[in-house]
């Protein structure tokens, strides 16, 4: 127990250029408080949730999937508007325990009851009860989930100023999150294989989500209890008007934000991905490997990526970065359309796809996520620059405000892409089913086809826009930092001075 202590009392970040301020133990806190929230949304607002709507829950209705395809986008919309607000509440919030924490003791709590109960729903209750049901839980869903994702996110600006230190901690987190939050989907996918829960799909979802509660409420308790927020805020509380009119400064922020609008169409692959395996692959067996194969990805993004950055030390630009992962995402898809295009459209109607394709596509899925995790880690990075812009830039520093706008995007791309997915897959004429095999039109299996490899590089193409005019460079933002510092200290001892002379 010593040596573990004497580890996790380390310095997280000992060789970054700067001061310095993690521990091993607040680090893995903080990540373990990641890894909730990937065990959640893995069982919320993945390709799962889709899946259990239309082939599970609203099975016995007359369009399943534009029921799903509707709860989802107005549901959607909901939770991205409260977002902002979210956001505006924590930057106005003053708290012995800080700004952020008190949200991440309690809300994951509430996060996790609500999770349960939605899973709880069944097929068998009268069509007009199940909507109503689905609904409501997932206003609920949104509402604790917001609760807990601002204040989650907005720590990690407010924990350390240091960038390599803050990407470093963006990349453990990374791999946590990665590795915990796939461990509900890995289960409903590996149920297909198990005697019991092949042939009793809500009963797999609904144990998902009991373990998945417990998880959450467990390592929450670590990050509100081991992390700290260093971010110097004003006394007084800034007004809703001052937290909105903060926003028109942001020009980072809105070029991020715009390409993070055309995200949601490279989304829209993750959204199919399970009926692209059930129903054009034909065997669903492959989500388990489907899954698996992408965790190199989350594994390169935080592990390599950090290092690059590091080792790059003057020369890093995330905004460079970022364009690179967009680019070589492309590539990538065309290649996975090139390559299976065939193997896929061309086999037989009831028939899985061969061992060569079934490789070929699991080895584009896991090369496609390396671009894919990489771009979301800079991303990270690029979100807390736009929040040292504007303190750079007004003197005010209102994380939650910021990250809200960021978070408002993100839940737009799983609304929109969720939404648009159903609506593509309900206009091709797709055929809902739990078990057993049934074969899907050809105008679905080029749906799925298209949604997943070229839709996704059109996405790619177009994030390229607005990050033409991301205006934080590397060389800028560590400048900004040093104007920040610097002003700072003046403002220290600018307050020192009066209190000297009064004694």
């Amino acid at each position: 127990m010593g040596k573990i202590r004497e580890f996790l009392d380390k310095k997280f970040c000992p060789d970054a250029d700067g001061e310095t301020y993690l521990t091993w133990r607040e680090a893995l806190s903080y990540a373990g408080g990641r890894g909730a929230q990937g065990m959640n949304t893995s069982m919320t607002s993945s390709k799962y949730i889709n899946y259990f709507l239309t082939n599970v829950l609203f099975k016995k209705l007359s369009d399943p999937m534009g029921t799903a395809s509707k709860i989802r986008f107005y549901c959607g919309i909901f939770d991205a508007v409260n977002d902002p607000m979210m956001g505006v509440i924590v930057d106005r919030t003053r708290t012995k325990d800080g700004q952020m924490r008190p949200y991440i003791k309690w809300a994951p709590i509430f996060v996790s009851i609500v999770m349960v109960l939605f899973f709880i729903g069944s097929a068998d209750s009268s069509p007009v009860v199940n909507i109503i049901y689905t609904t409501l839980l997932f206003v609920g869903l949104d509402v604790t989930y917001t609760a807990f994702d601002i204040p989650m996110g907005a720590l990690a600006f407010s924990i350390t100023s240091n960038s390599v230190e803050r990407t470093k901690l963006f990349g453990i987190s990374s791999i946590v999150r990665s590795v915990l939050g796939s461990l509900p989907q890995v289960f409903v996918a590996a149920a297909a294989l198990l005697p019991y829960f092949n042939n009793h799909t809500p009963e797999a979802y609904l144990t998902s989500a009991v373990v998945s509660a417990v998880g959450i409420i467990f390592l929450t308790r670590f990050t509100y209890k081991n992390t700290r927020e260093r971010a110097r805020h004003r006394e007084n509380v800034p007004s809703l008007k001052e937290c909105i009119v903060l926003l028109g400064k942001n020009r980072p922020l809105l070029m991020l934000f715009t390409g993070n609008i055309f995200f949601i169409i490279c989304k829209i692959s993750e959204q199919v991905s399970y009926y692209f395996v059930a129903d054009l692959m034909f065997n669903r067996s492959y989500n388990v490997f489907v899954d698996v194969v992408k965790f190199p990805g989350f594994l390169f993004a935080g592990l390599i990526v950090p290092k690059i950055v590091e080792k790059l030390g003057e020369k890093s630009d995330n905004k460079k970065l970022y364009q690179f992962c967009c680019i070589s995402a492309i590539a990538l898809h065309v290649l996975f359309a090139a390559c299976c295009y065939n193997g896929l459209l061309n086999k037989g109607a009831e028939e899985s796809v061969s061992l060569l394709v079934g490789i070929l596509v699991l080895l584009f899925t896991g090369l496609t996520a390396v671009p894919l995790e990489t771009k979301n880690l800079i991303q990270k990075e690029m979100e807390a620059e736009t929040v040292d812009y504007i303190e750079w830039k007004t003197g005010s520093r209102v994380e939650g405000t910021m990250l809200s706008i960021m978070s408002f995007t993100g839940k737009i791309e799983n609304s929109l892409s969720s939404s648009i997915a159903l609506a593509v897959l309900g206009f091709t004429g797709y055929i809902e089913h739990t078990e057993g095999s049934l074969a899907q039109n050809s105008q679905t299996n080029l749906a799925l086809f298209l949604l997943t490899t070229l839709v996704p590089a059109a996405g790619y193409l177009l994030m390229l826009l607005p990050m033409h005019f991301y205006n934080i460079s590397g060389k800028g933002h560590r400048q900004m930092m040093r104007d920040i510092k610097e002003r700072r200290e003046q403002a220290e001892s600018a307050a020192e001075t009066p209190a000297a002379a009064a004694e």
